[in-house]
């Protein structure tokens, strides 16, 4: 039975009479009064929407409307058994409302607001507190961030501290007790007996029940497959397989929204409209903090200005954007400042038209301001500061494979010529042409075999990854090949490349193996310029795949389903949970905000990775050699 529940029972109302009434009850000099302090900060302070324009008049208003019997709290003891309550609950102490507000106290966040509180409580019937129930009966909800006991039992200075850092909505929007635990760490077994019952109860309340939409003020971690990428009732071009559940297409799990199915495929869940998009659910406290999403959605947005401009007018008056460039001139204009007589957008344009009413008035202002200072784009990358071909140099190739982006691929080689491990059957004779006559010369007088032997010799293998999908990809406008690149490990302890392979399907099928031609570092001419194609194709390869794989697939996707287990099995007072809680942050939000713009079909990542539409299904077929342990170190490295 709830707390609100229980106002029908005569012994609760009386209770909140006399609370509100100040009288006394029979025994009462036996009690004292533990005074505290809530701290809290409204909706309209960390609503980014809200958070600046008229709102601010607002807050202080809204503040002063929680004192009084709009907050109730309820201490519950962690030493004494209620023995009228079956499973042996903690006996619960008088309610306590929110009476005034602190004003000497100093905020440590914009917008925090401490309320003084005294809770009458018996401390030989009672023990000690060790818990709290609160209730929200105003109407909007508050972010709780902690409350703080004092002399709360037996001796001076004894100081109980809860850290909540979690929304709470009205009463109204749950059927349960919101419950919160001081600030210790226990094991079940370890609990105290009068607690376990709410800590048991709290676990089973976040794990749900598996059905139904999940509501913004819902806190339940439940599991869902990928099925939610495709958009099939918009055609068949964006059509997308389920990932996860399947032998075929293994996945991590995602959080559940419950959202409906789509009208064409009930597998397949219905997606948001992009412009609603920022909210799509996660757990409540899982969502970004206000300061956190204003600056994802305006540096999202500032980006892809950043990218389009100059091309920004012919976006807006044609509806699309040439995404070729047609030289390096171009790029290189992505790095530099935008001329002062260059317009930035305008609230006039139509893409930000279509959006301002949906994120707040500052945003767009940051968006659109055309003051010097904030027409830069992106910053210079150091390599080109000085010399805007640095970036072309074997050096400067190589080391970005161990100090760029996706340092995780490269390994020791272990056998010359590399071998593949793709099923012969299916794509026959796949090993590597690479030969020894095209290497040694360049070893420093060592063989092939004294060069692995001494550690020296190691690849960068993006050849069996890709090769089951190179077919269908350059089936569509973008075109790669399957790479592998041999590097020397040099005596400065720098590395320089031998060979680059470049790796087609047969075009009489599959099962006649790979078409492959070998490059070397050349000079000048046509072999210079050769050379520096097949280190593109190469690049390409490992930007994709360490957005795809390194980044998205073996970073952010394989964590989801931990952050679920852990709140789903482990209570917030688990010594465990709470050393992996700070690991987790923004995780599940990150995720599902991916699976709304960048992950889904026609999104960001199709668009600009070379998987295309095959991305997120190539991504599930590598997911099937993933192994957790592995990507821990030291035994990564000792893999590698």
């Amino acid at each position: 039975m709830t707390l609100i529940s229980c106002f029908s029972e005569p012994m609760i109302l009386l209770q909140h009479i006399v609370a509100a009434c100040g009288g006394k009850k029979k025994g009462d000099s036996n009690k004292k009064m533990i005074k505290g302090t809530v701290v809290l900060i409204t909706k309209d302070v960390l609503d980014y929407n809200d958070f600046f324009g008229d709102a601010l008049s607002n807050i202080r208003e809204e503040v002063d409307e929680f004192v009084g019997q709009q907050v109730s709290l309820q201490l519950i003891s962690a030493v004494r058994a209620d023995p009228a309550e079956n499973g042996g609950r903690g006996k619960l102490g008088n309610l306590a409302y929110l009476e005034d507000v602190i004003t000497t106290k100093t905020q440590a966040v914009v917008g925090e607001s401490a309320f003084s509180v005294s809770f009458e409580w018996d401390e030989e019937e009672l023990g000690i507190p060790g818990a709290f129930i609160i209730n929200n009966f105003h109407h909007r909800e508050f972010f709780l961030k902690n409350v703080i006991l004092e002399d709360a039992s037996s001796g001076e200075g004894h100081r109980i501290v809860f850290l909540c850092n979690s929304w709470v909505y009205p009463a109204k929007n749950y059927t349960y007790d919101r419950v919160f635990f001081s600030n210790q760490t226990y094991l079940p077994s370890e609990m105290p007996k009068p607690l376990l019952p709410f800590r048991e109860e709290e676990l089973k309340n976040l794990r749900g029940d598996g059905t139904g939409e999940r509501q913004e003020w819902d806190r339940v971690y439940d599991y869902a497959y990928y099925n939610d990428l495709g958009d099939p009732d918009k055609g068949t071009t964006y059509v997308r397989p389920v990932l996860g559940g399947s032998p075929e297409y293994p996945y991590p799990r995602r959080g559940r929204t419950g959202r409906p199915p789509t009208k064409t495929d009930p597998k397949s869940e219905s997606r948001l409209p992009v412009i609603n998009g920022i909210n799509i659910y996660v757990p409540r406290d899982e969502r970004f903090g206000h300061l956190k999403m204003s600056d994802f959605i305006a540096y999202a947005l500032k980006s892809a200005a950043q990218v389009f401009l100059p091309e920004f007018e012919s976006l807006i008056s044609h509806g699309k954007l040439d995404k070729d460039y047609d030289n390096l001139e171009e790029i290189y204009r992505i790095y530099e400042d935008r001329p002062d007589d260059q317009p930035a957008p305008t609230n006039d344009d139509g893409l930000l038209r279509s959006i301002s009413g949906s994120i707040n008035s500052e945003i767009l202002k940051e968006l659109l301001r055309n003051d010097k200072e904030k027409n830069p784009k992106f910053p210079v990358p150091k390599v080109i500061k000085g010399d805007k071909s640095a970036w072309k140099t074997d050096a400067e190739f190589c080391r970005q494979m161990v100090a760029g982006v996706n340092p995780v691929i490269i390994s020791l080689l272990k056998e010359f010529p590399p071998r593949s491990k793709l099923n012969p059957e299916i794509y026959g004779k796949q090993d590597s042409t690479i030969t020894r006559e095209q290497v040694e010369n360049m070893l420093d007088g060592l063989t092939v075999d004294k060069a692995m032997e001494t550690n020296r010799l190691f690849i960068l293998d993006h050849h069996d990854s890709l090769m089951p999908y190179v077919r269908r990809i350059n089936a569509t406008s973008t075109k790669i090949y399957a790479t592998r690149t041999l590097l020397f490990l040099q005596e400065d302890g720098t590395l320089k490349p031998l060979a680059i392979e470049l790796s087609l399907p047969n075009p009489n099928g599959d099962e006649f193996g790979a078409v492959s031609k070998v490059y070397t570092p050349g000079g000048n001419g046509v072999e210079g310029s050769l050379w520096q194609l097949a280190k593109t194709y190469v690049a390409v390869n490992d930007s994709g795949v360490h957005q795809l794989i390194s980044h998205w697939l073996h970073t952010h996707a394989v964590i989801e389903p931990i952050v679920i287990a852990t709140n789903r099995q482990l209570s917030v007072v688990h010594p465990i949970h709470k050393l992996l809680h700070p690991h987790f942050r923004d995780t599940m939000t990150i995720n599902a905000l991916a699976r709304q713009t960048l992950t889904n079909a026609g999104g960001f990542i199709e668009s600009t990775v070379f998987p295309g539409k095959y991305a997120m299904e190539m991504s599930a077929v590598l997911y099937k050699d993933w192994v957790f342990p592995e990507h821990a170190l030291p035994a990564d490295l000792i893999k590698r």
